[in-house]
Formats: C-alpha cells, sequence, structure tokens
C-alpha cells in the first residue's frame, strides 16, 4: 500500500503517524508543510474546500496530518489507513 501523507515535520501527530505507517511497512510520499511552499500552497486549497476540514476551520485547526490513499480517499486518522 502507498499513501501520501501531508504534514509537518514540526507536528507531534505527523510524527507519530509517519511512525505507525513506517512500522506497518507502507509505502509513503511525505509532503511536507514546513519545507515546502508549493505544497502548502495545494494543502491549504484542500483543506479550504474538503468537507472533512469544516470542523478543524471552524476550530482554527491546521488539520494535519492528513493521508490520502491510493483510491484518493483522505483522512486525518491513522488508525484508518493501517485497518
Amino acid at each position: 500500500m502507498k499513501v501520501t501523507v501531508v504534514g509537518s515535520h514540526l507536528c507531534p501527530d505527523t510524527l507519530y503517524a509517519l511512525n505507525k505507517l513506517t512500522e506497518a511497512g507502507v509505502e509513503i510520499d511525505f509532503k511536507n508543510l514546513s519545507a515546502s511552499l508549493p505544497d502548502l500552497k495545494v494543502y491549504l486549497g484542500l483543506r479550504d474546500s474538503e468537507a472533512m476540514y469544516e470542523g478543524v476551520r471552524a476550530a482554527g485547526g491546521i488539520g494535519i496530518p492528513c493521508i490520502i490513499m491510493e483510491d484518493g480517499t483522505k483522512t486525518m486518522d491513522v488508525n484508518e489507513v493501517l485497518k
């Protein structure tokens, strides 16, 4: 299985997800928002348009990590990926 993880190396939730996915043998394409302005710009468009981020936006959160599975499904819960 291959997933894209959008997050930051400064975020403990992102680091936790990366570690759990690595332990499970998942192939990861990591988009580090703290290191790439183009990736940040793409992510902000996603965050501003996806319904799954309504609560995050209302609470003033960032909403990372965002995990995008091979079929395009998006989640912020690493446990959904590991099922």
